[in-house]
């Protein structure tokens, strides 16, 4: 059998490639968010992904950086366990006042009007009507106190409260066996998750914050809250859900986040 070899690094061992390939992404990547997950995820393994990888190439570390997202999202997929819960704590541990967090200032914030709102429901699903709040509202709730935890490194806790995600899947008649949930929001953010994790017992459509009607600097009129996931994904302000199986990757995502996001 002819195997092809992969060219060495004359002179540099597994650490020094590890530290060049950082520097050039400390170059590369502005938001200092993304450039610490980013180095995170950076392995020799990752960089080994690429035939003749050249660290002073900064598409071929690129390329590299995105081959270790990709393979973290099927591993992160498949370790899921879509019956595990995530720990919760008594609302005397909640974070008061609950940290704002978005890609624009709390100036910026988008307000939605409550009386003509109404929650379009596309794809994979039977019933497509949109939703009005109080048919929400009429629906059951759940609350749960559960841990928000940032991509940058803080975490909160909260309270939130709303309709089981599965529940509403299910009561629109949605493909539970398609690959994709996707959600488009006022304030122009996107994002995606996987089917299972839509599905998971703590996955709500959050309405409510601490007891009251959900701020608009929490997501008014709606946000989807998972505590398995991380905060970016977590959408706020939701004006469209839809079912899907292809891919419709998300506002960081597209930056080189990555994609399954699991907390």
């Amino acid at each position: 059998m002819n195997m092809r070899k992969r060219p060495s690094v004359p002179g540099l061992d597994g650490p020094a490639i590890l530290k060049e390939a950082g520097r050039i992404l400390e170059k590369r990547v502005e938001q200092p968010s993304r450039r610490a997950f980013l180095r995170s995820s950076l392995t020799l393994g990752g960089l080994a992904m690429l035939s003749g990888c050249s660290l002073s190439d900064d598409e071929n570390v690129e390329k590299a950086l995105a081959a270790v997202s990709r393979f973290n999202d099927r591993v992160q997929g498949w370790i899921f366990d879509p019956a595990k819960l995530a720990p919760t704590y008594p609302e005397s541990m909640i974070t008061r006042p609950f940290p704002f967090n978005a890609y624009y200032g709390i100036d910026e914030v988008r307000r939605v009007d409550e009386a003509s709102f109404l929650l379009e429901v596309t794809g994979l699903v039977a019933d497509k009507r949109r939703w009005r709040l109080d048919e929400l509202r009429a629906m059951a709730q759940i609350d749960q106190v559960t841990r928000h935890i940032c991509v940058e490194g803080w975490s909160a806790i909260g309270k939130w409260g709303g309709v089981p995600f599965s529940s509403f899947l299910k009561r629109v008649g949605a493909d539970l066996g398609a690959r994709y949930v996707g959600f488009k929001c006022a304030d122009d953010y996107y994002t995606s998750i996987d089917m299972p994790t839509a599905l998971h017992p703590q996955t709500i459509l959050a309405l409510t914050y601490d007891g009251q009607t959900l701020p608009p600097e929490y997501g008014f009129p709606m946000k989807l809250r998972m505590p398995t996931k991380l905060g970016y994904k977590n959408p706020k302000h939701i004006q469209a859900i839809f079912v899907t199986n292809t891919y419709p990757g998300g506002y960081w995502e597209d930056q080189g986040y990555n994609w399954f996001g699991g907390s």
